[in-house]
Protein backbone atom coordinates (compact mmCIF):
# COMPACT_ATOMS: atom_id res chain seq x y z
CA UNK A 1 0.00 0.00 0.00
CA UNK A 2 1.31 3.43 -1.58
CA UNK A 3 1.93 5.93 1.83
CA UNK A 4 -0.33 8.79 2.25
CA UNK A 5 0.95 12.02 4.22
CA UNK A 6 -1.03 12.06 7.73
CA UNK A 7 -1.73 14.43 9.36
CA UNK A 8 -2.88 12.92 13.10
CA UNK A 9 -0.63 14.98 15.66
CA UNK A 10 0.97 13.68 18.46
CA UNK A 11 0.12 15.46 21.39
CA UNK A 12 2.06 15.73 24.26
CA UNK A 13 -0.05 16.29 27.74
CA UNK A 14 0.83 17.24 31.31
CA UNK A 15 4.94 16.81 31.62
CA UNK A 16 5.15 16.27 28.23
CA UNK A 17 3.90 18.99 27.07
CA UNK A 18 5.68 21.29 29.13
CA UNK A 19 8.94 20.09 28.12
CA UNK A 20 7.45 20.58 24.49
CA UNK A 21 6.83 23.59 24.90
CA UNK A 22 10.66 24.51 26.73
CA UNK A 23 11.65 22.69 23.44
CA UNK A 24 10.05 25.25 20.67
CA UNK A 25 10.93 28.62 23.07
CA UNK A 26 8.91 28.65 26.16
CA UNK A 27 10.64 29.87 29.44
CA UNK A 28 8.98 27.52 31.76
CA UNK A 29 11.70 25.88 34.53
CA UNK A 30 11.59 22.66 33.17
CA UNK A 31 13.77 20.58 30.79
CA UNK A 32 13.32 20.70 27.08
CA UNK A 33 12.58 18.01 24.73
CA UNK A 34 14.76 17.94 22.16
CA UNK A 35 13.20 19.64 19.02
CA UNK A 36 9.53 18.79 19.40
CA UNK A 37 7.12 19.20 16.81
CA UNK A 38 6.13 22.63 16.16
CA UNK A 39 2.91 22.59 15.29
CA UNK A 40 1.92 19.38 17.44
CA UNK A 41 2.87 21.79 20.56
CA UNK A 42 1.10 24.76 19.75
CA UNK A 43 -2.36 22.96 19.37
CA UNK A 44 -1.70 20.49 22.43
CA UNK A 45 -0.90 23.50 24.37
CA UNK A 46 -4.14 25.28 23.23
CA UNK A 47 -6.04 22.15 24.14
CA UNK A 48 -4.36 22.51 27.57
CA UNK A 49 -5.08 26.33 27.50
CA UNK A 50 -8.95 25.90 26.34
CA UNK A 51 -10.14 23.11 27.50
CA UNK A 52 -8.48 23.01 31.02
CA UNK A 53 -8.36 26.32 31.87
CA UNK A 54 -4.71 26.52 31.77
CA UNK A 55 -4.15 30.04 31.54
CA UNK A 56 0.03 29.90 32.55
CA UNK A 57 0.14 27.78 29.39
CA UNK A 58 -2.24 29.75 27.00
CA UNK A 59 -0.74 32.98 27.89
CA UNK A 60 2.81 31.54 27.05
CA UNK A 61 1.35 30.03 23.82
CA UNK A 62 0.24 33.28 22.66
CA UNK A 63 3.09 35.39 23.23
CA UNK A 64 4.81 32.67 21.67
CA UNK A 65 2.86 33.10 18.87
CA UNK A 66 3.08 36.85 18.47
CA UNK A 67 6.99 36.34 18.27
CA UNK A 68 7.37 33.12 16.21
CA UNK A 69 4.27 32.98 13.78
CA UNK A 70 5.62 33.56 10.51
CA UNK A 71 7.60 30.30 11.13
CA UNK A 72 4.74 28.55 11.70
CA UNK A 73 3.82 25.81 9.14
CA UNK A 74 0.67 27.20 8.27
CA UNK A 75 -0.86 24.34 6.22
CA UNK A 76 -0.42 21.66 8.58
CA UNK A 77 -1.46 23.97 11.94
CA UNK A 78 -4.71 24.56 9.59
CA UNK A 79 -5.02 20.57 9.00
CA UNK A 80 -4.44 19.45 12.30
CA UNK A 81 -6.97 22.30 13.80
CA UNK A 82 -9.19 21.90 11.75
CA UNK A 83 -9.69 18.06 12.77
CA UNK A 84 -10.56 19.20 16.28
CA UNK A 85 -14.15 19.42 17.46
CA UNK A 86 -13.76 21.52 20.81
CA UNK A 87 -15.64 24.71 20.47
CA UNK A 88 -13.20 26.37 22.24
CA UNK A 89 -10.05 25.03 21.06
CA UNK A 90 -11.66 26.52 17.49
CA UNK A 91 -12.25 30.07 18.51
CA UNK A 92 -8.93 30.38 20.12
CA UNK A 93 -7.49 29.32 16.77
CA UNK A 94 -10.26 31.55 14.59
CA UNK A 95 -9.41 34.45 17.36
CA UNK A 96 -5.70 33.68 16.38
CA UNK A 97 -6.71 34.62 12.74
CA UNK A 98 -7.91 37.84 13.58
CA UNK A 99 -5.22 39.00 15.71
CA UNK A 100 -2.70 37.84 13.62
CA UNK A 101 -4.85 38.75 10.40
CA UNK A 102 -0.90 40.58 8.45
CA UNK A 103 -0.07 36.71 8.21
CA UNK A 104 -2.29 36.14 5.39
CA UNK A 105 -1.54 32.22 5.51
CA UNK A 106 -3.27 31.62 8.71
CA UNK A 107 -6.96 33.20 7.32
CA UNK A 108 -8.45 29.95 7.04
CA UNK A 109 -8.45 29.61 10.51
CA UNK A 110 -11.14 31.91 10.92
CA UNK A 111 -13.27 29.67 8.98
CA UNK A 112 -13.42 27.59 11.85
CA UNK A 113 -15.18 30.15 14.16
CA UNK A 114 -17.92 29.05 16.01
CA UNK A 115 -21.46 31.51 15.12
CA UNK A 116 -21.47 32.77 18.75
CA UNK A 117 -18.11 34.33 20.33
CA UNK A 118 -16.83 32.47 23.14
CA UNK A 119 -15.79 33.68 26.53
CA UNK A 120 -12.10 32.64 27.65
CA UNK A 121 -13.13 32.89 31.61
CA UNK A 122 -15.74 30.06 32.58
CA UNK A 123 -16.92 32.45 34.94
CA UNK A 124 -16.74 36.31 36.02
CA UNK A 125 -16.19 36.84 32.64
CA UNK A 126 -18.52 40.65 33.02
CA UNK A 127 -17.63 41.59 35.74
CA UNK A 128 -13.75 41.49 34.05
CA UNK A 129 -14.40 43.03 31.35
CA UNK A 130 -16.55 45.87 33.04
CA UNK A 131 -13.95 46.46 35.22
CA UNK A 132 -10.82 46.26 32.61
CA UNK A 133 -12.18 46.07 29.27
CA UNK A 134 -11.06 43.45 26.15
CA UNK A 135 -7.67 42.38 25.59
CA UNK A 136 -7.27 44.26 22.71
CA UNK A 137 -5.50 41.44 20.53
CA UNK A 138 -8.60 39.65 20.39
CA UNK A 139 -11.20 42.43 20.77
CA UNK A 140 -13.79 41.91 18.05
CA UNK A 141 -12.34 38.24 17.18
CA UNK A 142 -14.48 34.88 18.28
CA UNK A 143 -12.68 34.74 21.56
CA UNK A 144 -13.75 37.20 24.36
CA UNK A 145 -10.30 37.67 26.44
CA UNK A 146 -10.68 40.47 29.67
CA UNK A 147 -7.73 42.81 29.37
CA UNK A 148 -4.82 41.36 31.93
CA UNK A 149 -5.79 37.72 31.63
CA UNK A 150 -3.21 36.79 29.43
CA UNK A 151 0.04 37.88 30.41
CA UNK A 152 1.99 39.20 27.30
CA UNK A 153 5.81 39.16 27.76
CA UNK A 154 8.09 38.72 25.15
CA UNK A 155 10.83 37.98 27.86
CA UNK A 156 9.01 34.12 28.52
CA UNK A 157 9.87 33.24 25.26
CA UNK A 158 13.28 32.59 23.00
CA UNK A 159 13.84 35.35 20.22
CA UNK A 160 14.28 33.61 16.85
CA UNK A 161 18.26 33.62 17.04
CA UNK A 162 18.18 31.87 20.40
CA UNK A 163 15.56 29.57 19.27
CA UNK A 164 16.83 28.94 16.10
CA UNK A 165 20.74 28.19 18.35
CA UNK A 166 18.40 25.10 19.78
CA UNK A 167 16.16 24.08 17.28
CA UNK A 168 17.45 22.74 14.35
CA UNK A 169 14.06 22.35 12.47
CA UNK A 170 13.25 26.09 13.42
CA UNK A 171 16.79 26.69 12.14
CA UNK A 172 15.91 25.12 8.83
CA UNK A 173 12.52 26.77 8.61
CA UNK A 174 14.35 30.64 8.85
CA UNK A 175 16.57 29.27 6.16
CA UNK A 176 14.48 27.40 4.07
CA UNK A 177 10.67 28.85 5.01
CA UNK A 178 8.25 27.08 7.37
CA UNK A 179 8.27 24.22 5.11
CA UNK A 180 7.37 20.25 5.16
CA UNK A 181 10.80 20.11 3.42
CA UNK A 182 12.57 22.62 6.21
CA UNK A 183 11.60 20.17 9.29
CA UNK A 184 12.40 16.93 6.84
CA UNK A 185 15.92 18.39 6.24
CA UNK A 186 16.40 18.65 9.82
CA UNK A 187 15.02 15.04 10.74
CA UNK A 188 17.91 14.20 8.04
CA UNK A 189 20.32 16.04 9.78
CA UNK A 190 19.65 14.15 12.78
CA UNK A 191 19.36 10.67 11.25
CA UNK A 192 20.78 11.07 7.92
CA UNK A 193 19.62 6.95 7.37
CA UNK A 194 16.10 7.69 7.54
CA UNK A 195 14.26 5.91 4.47
CA UNK A 196 12.32 8.52 2.54
CA UNK A 197 8.69 6.33 4.43
CA UNK A 198 10.19 6.82 7.40
CA UNK A 199 11.12 10.43 6.94
CA UNK A 200 7.51 11.20 5.48
CA UNK A 201 6.06 9.68 8.35
CA UNK A 202 8.56 11.54 11.26
CA UNK A 203 8.17 14.85 9.69
CA UNK A 204 4.18 14.35 8.66
CA UNK A 205 5.69 15.11 4.92
CA UNK A 206 4.25 13.79 1.74
CA UNK A 207 6.48 10.54 0.27
CA UNK A 208 7.69 12.80 -2.75
CA UNK A 209 8.79 15.75 -1.03
CA UNK A 210 10.73 13.46 1.31
CA UNK A 211 12.42 11.40 -1.08
CA UNK A 212 13.31 14.71 -3.22
CA UNK A 213 15.15 15.94 0.45
CA UNK A 214 16.78 12.82 0.87
CA UNK A 215 18.01 13.13 -2.44
CA UNK A 216 19.07 16.60 -2.62
CA UNK A 217 20.99 15.79 0.91
CA UNK A 218 22.46 12.99 0.03
CA UNK A 219 23.88 14.83 -3.12
CA UNK A 220 25.27 17.95 -1.23
CA UNK A 221 26.79 15.65 0.86
CA UNK A 222 28.94 13.39 -1.78
CA UNK A 223 29.92 16.88 -3.64
CA UNK A 224 31.44 17.88 0.06
CA UNK A 225 32.89 14.60 0.78
CA UNK A 226 34.50 14.89 -3.18
CA UNK A 227 35.40 18.75 -2.58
Amino acid sequence: MAYRRSAEPNLPQGEALTAAMVGIGVGFAAAAAKEPNIEDTLLAASIEGMERDDLRVLSALTTWLSVHHQRVNADRLIRIVSTRGELRVLAYWAAIAHWLNADRRLSRLAELAPKQRVHLLRAGSAFQLKRRGEDPRFEGSPLVVPQGVLRDREADVLTPQQLAARHRGYFQRVQMGPSYRADLWALLESEPTLSPTKLARRGYGSFATAWQVKRDYETLHKSEANA
